[in-house]
């Protein structure tokens, strides 16, 4: 019997949350071959499946930084995968590979649009959907290029427990601030910022006395504050804010399941109130993504793997057991603070189909 591939389509453009089994339509059809493949190509098996809150953005109908994803294609997002068979020189059989192949179990694809792994030292496959992945070099750009930390500095990080958020918060003690406070969902994540990843404080924005807390956490006034959240978080920062602080836009989780007619398909994230201390403070906001800088992606991601490997940051994962037919219930997680550090869909674990040993070098 020939075997059988499963892939997720995008079906309805939703309007509040993600809904299962009416936002994607999950299909099955006969599996791609060997046999199909044309010089230059290799067949991948997806093992892990990358989520991220951009998602969200990708199935509204404008366009941000990337056009929104089309009724009836495949869903789109980050793997690491297997080759299979390969007519490419650049990847062999057995060879783990990263690509932005989207939601299916198995595919054909071009060499052009595959990265072949090489691991650093105690690194897993997951870690380069992480920490050597999108998530690291978006914290890692947010906080060189923008944030820029000085000795002496508070940097705040909303998020924090997230995949980016996480990453963030210990780049900044690296990168030499003196006061590091994370934001986070519940007092468990506020714990685990404080006695696993090295934030000197760490807030919850679900208590009632958040306000309070916030001030009380902040010895002074915030230098940084890296946004992952928007809303009533990102105005409490701006009423605390120092002269010449740096604020980093990175995200407004709070808001990507607000969506309604008449609003062309962007979010109605909650306003902010106190916008003037922008100008009297002179407050600097600068939003990015992590592709403004991909000349040097290379060179970040080997200091990335470095301080991995050295202990200097951990890498924090939520791995969804079930295979690809729990992606489109596992997403939403990531808008009800369900995971903690990176988000990820195991469609097959590595440990079924290798033995291979780590190999100590990084990303081709």
């Amino acid at each position: 019997m020939a075997r059988k591939n499963h892939t997720f389509y995008f079906a309805e453009r939703p309007v509040g949350e993600i809904v299962p089994g009416r936002t994607f339509n999950y299909v099955e059809a006969d599996a791609p071959t060997a046999e199909e493949l044309k010089d230059g190509q290799v067949l991948v098996e997806t093992l892990y499946l990358s989520l991220d809150p951009a998602m969200r953005g990708w199935l509204q109908e404008f366009r941000s930084y990337m056009p929104p994803v089309a009724i009836g294609d495949r869903m789109r997002g980050d793997i690491v995968g297997r080759v299979l068979a390969s007519k490419s020189s650049k990847a062999k059989e057995g060879d783990l590979v990263y690509s932005f192949a989207g939601w299916t179990e198995m595919l054909i694809l071009d060499e052009s649009n595959i990265n072949v792994l090489k691991l650093p030292p105690g690194a897993k496959p997951t870690h380069a959907l992480g920490v050597l992945g999108l998530t690291g070099l978006t914290a890692y750009f947010g906080l060189s290029k923008i944030g820029q930390p000085k000795p002496g500095d508070t940097v705040v990080v909303s998020g924090a427990a997230g995949a980016v958020g996480s990453v963030a918060g210990q780049l900044a003690r690296i990168m030499g601030a003196k006061h590091i406070v994370g934001i986070a969902g519940s007092e468990e994540k506020c714990k685990l910022l404080t006695e696993e990843l090295g934030f000197d404080a760490a807030i919850n924005y679900k208590s009632p006395t958040f306000r309070e807390d916030f001030s009380k956490a902040v010895p002074d006034y915030i230098n940084v504050f890296f946004d992952n959240v928007g809303g009533e978080v990102l105005e409490t920062a701006l009423h605390l804010a120092a002269p010449f602080s740096r604020f980093v836009m990175c995200g407004s989780i709070s808001g990507y399941n607000k969506f309604a007619e008449g609003t062309d398909g962007i979010p109605e994230i909650a306003g902010v109130r106190n916008l003037y201390r922008v100008i009297t403070h002179r407050v600097r906001m600068e939003g990015f993504i992590f592709t403004d800088f991909l000349q040097e992606v290379p060179e970040a991601r080997a200091q990335l793997a470095q301080w991995l490997a050295e202990g200097e940051i951990k890498a924090k994962e939520t791995i969804v057991k079930g295979g690809l037919k729990v992606a489109d219930t596992a997403i939403n997680q990531l808008f009800t603070g369900g995971n903690t550090g990176k988000l990820i869909v195991e469609v097959k674990p590595y440990e079924e189909v290798s033995n291979s040993s780590v190999i100590n070098q990084c990303f081709q």
